[in-house]
């Protein structure tokens, strides 16, 4: 796919941010971010297979999901909606659970751009800068990188 990742995290500032363009419109994309079963298909790096085990997407909503690689070790990962606007905006806590106590803010906007695509638009809020630091030394973003990979082939499945 040709849409690349853009992460940048500021020196000595506990937070990032990232823009990410999708071949699909905002509805399908959001819808995406919406539909568990269609977020277990995408969020994650490739090879790890994702269980949602609770996913309200909406205001004060609560999720939580786990990730499983290949080798069968598991990755825990929960937080709670704070703000979901259909087709606009989802904002949500992050909370990795072998790292308890480390919250996270993050924020999704989802932006239509010409030709029935949309801009992802998205930004994270860390505790500390070391907790961001840490965050992204994790691989964060080759996680990221291959789960909006993963979306396209989603979004361009038949029946998406």
């Amino acid at each position: 796919m040709s849409n690349a990742l853009h992460v940048t995290a500021p020196q000595g500032q506990p937070s990032l941010a990232f823009v990410r363009e999708v071949d699909a419109p905002v509805a399908a994309v959001f819808a995406a971010h919406r539909d568990p079963d269609l977020l277990a298909r995408w969020l994650g790096p490739h090879g790890y297979e994702m269980v949602v085990t609770e996913y309200d997407f909406r205001s004060g909503g609560r999720w939580r999901y786990v990730h499983r690689n290949p080798a069968g070790d598991e990755f825990g990962f929960h937080g709670c909606f704070h703000t979901v606007r259909d087709d606009e905006l989802a904002v949500q806590t992050f909370e990795f659970e072998v790292a308890p106590d480390h919250v996270s803010l993050d924020t999704v906007r989802f932006e239509p751009l010409e030709g029935g695509r949309t801009r992802l638009r998205g930004s994270s809020v860390f505790q500390s800068v070391e907790a961001r630091d840490a965050m992204v030394a994790s691989g964060m973003e080759r996680g990221m990188r291959e789960g909006y990979e993963r979306l396209d082939v989603v979004l361009t499945a038949p029946g998406a």
